[in-house]
């Protein structure tokens, strides 16, 4: 069956939980006109947890949800999602665009002076084949300190975003890497962005953040640009969520998140796969 996809056609995110809320904010500032259809397979977050092979088949399952939703490209707001599975959904999924998240590696080379580099990111990332080509390609010459910061993400799913305890786990993180003389530390989950003003507090103002959730806005703008799939303005556009989790909650978490919102529905693993 040809899928027919159009210009006001939208955008497919998705991510674990409400971490990929920062990708598609990035993507809501770039692209204001654009449609969206946001995927938060909550029933399993975090997938930091999970096996990569695991995480693989969530993933393909949710874009073909995504694909049949009437998604032009999709987006893989999630670190251990694009480590598990973006090779594999390019290669079972070829008449569609897939960006996921790249570890902010590079640009973390190239700005640093001390040549010291703090990543946080799930175990999961780090153990992934995307995360191991960048810093051979990147970051030969370059000091790298990962820590995995064990409990931040179901913290920030709870919107316990300026708790003691999230202090406490980012703090245990963080003064390790600052005693080694880290000059910069990559964001390499997409739920950390929504504790990034506690992160610039700890390391303070000498230490940079990078957060790549405005590159991966920029590849979308780019790819969408170049497959003449950008949509012009002309149409209206909409936004929907889906979550395998609690969708009132979820309501309930994502105007503070995104400052809009949207109809949120809820979707059921099955043995078919997603439905309704």
């Amino acid at each position: 069956m040809t899928r027919i996809i159009e210009n006001s056609s939208p955008i497919g995110i998705f991510d674990s939980g409400i971490g990929g809320i920062s990708v598609l904010r990035s993507i809501r500032q770039l692209m204001p006109n654009e449609s969206i259809l946001y995927l938060a397979d909550q029933i399993h977050v975090p997938y930091g947890k999970r096996s990569l092979e695991e995480v693989r088949e969530f993933s393909i399952e949710i874009s073909r949800f995504l694909l049949k939703m009437g998604a032009k490209l999709v987006v893989l707001a999630c670190n251990t999602a694009s480590a598990a599975a973006l090779h594999d959904l390019r290669k079972n999924f070829p008449e569609i665009s897939f960006v996921g998240m790249d570890p902010a590696v590079k640009p973390a080379a190239e700005i640093s002076l001390t040549r010291k580099v703090g990543i946080l990111a799930t175990s999961a990332t780090f153990q992934g084949a995307l995360y191991s080509s960048v810093v051979e390609r990147f970051a030969k010459d370059v000091s790298l300190y990962q820590q995995t910061c064990q409990g931040l993400v179901e913290q920030i799913e709870a919107g316990e975003v300026a708790s003691q305890k999230t202090r406490k786990i980012l703090e245990d993180a963080l003064y390790p890497m600052l005693e080694k003389g880290i000059d910069t530390v990559v964001l390499g989950c997409t739920h950390y962005p929504f504790v990034i003003s506690m992160i610039k507090d700890i390391v303070g103002e000498d230490v940079r953040v990078i957060d790549p959730a405005p590159a991966v806005a920029r590849q979308v703008d780019k790819l969408l640009s170049s497959s003449m799939l950008k949509n012009s303005g002309n149409e209206s556009f909409s936004m929907k969520f889906f979550t395998t989790g609690n969708p009132a909650e979820f309501s309930r978490n994502l105007p503070g998140l995104l400052n809009e919102t949207g109809d949120t529905y809820h979707l059921l693993w099955t043995d078919k796969g997603l439905k309704f």
